[in-house]
């Protein structure tokens, strides 16, 4: 039987292009890009780089968009981010913040490498987002916690091809 429906309820979401500052952590590698792909590239392995990171569950494949990662960080917080794109063949990957306890609100995110000839990269981390509350005067406190968290990324890099 047919009935009448309302018509003010219209498709939407809550992930939306953000217009906040992009934030980029750069680490210049003396490593064959391909070998810093293997570990930045790996959407279910970012515990390997990144403190904190307890463990990663994946729901989906790790190389396949709208795949799921849950990461569990040692304090007890959780991220579940959606892979949107990967090429494995540029070295690059974005995804997008679904759910977490920490105070983001939406956050995309990306990882490029970029060969500097056979033995060296620059691997690039990017990060836009914006304070839970949506409100400007809370986005210094966000941008302060991407900055600091693509710095200790990035340095754990180093620390992983460099020895620096």
């Amino acid at each position: 039987m047919l009935q009448k429906v309302r018509t003010e309820l219209q498709p939407d979401t809550l992930i939306h292009n953000l217009t906040t500052t992009v934030h980029a952590g750069v680490a210049e590698l003396d490593a064959p890009a391909r070998d810093v792909w293997n570990i930045v590239g790996r959407f279910d392995g970012y515990n390997r780089f990144v403190t904190g990171l307890e463990y990663i569950q994946m729901t989906g494949t790790a190389t396949g968009p709208r795949s799921l990662r849950h990461k569990h960080f040692t304090g007890g917080d959780l991220v579940v981010e959606q892979l949107n794109t990967r090429d494995d063949d540029a070295m690059t990957m974005s995804w997008t913040l679904i759910y977490t306890t920490f105070d983001i609100g939406n956050m995309w995110a990306s990882m490029e490498v970029v060969p500097r000839g056979d033995k060296a990269c620059t691997a690039t981390y990017r990060i836009v987002g914006e304070a839970r509350s949506g409100n400007p005067k809370d986005q210094p406190a966000f941008d302060a916690f991407a900055v600091g968290f693509l710095k200790m990324a990035m340095d754990n890099l180093r620390k992983m091809f460099n020895g620096a």
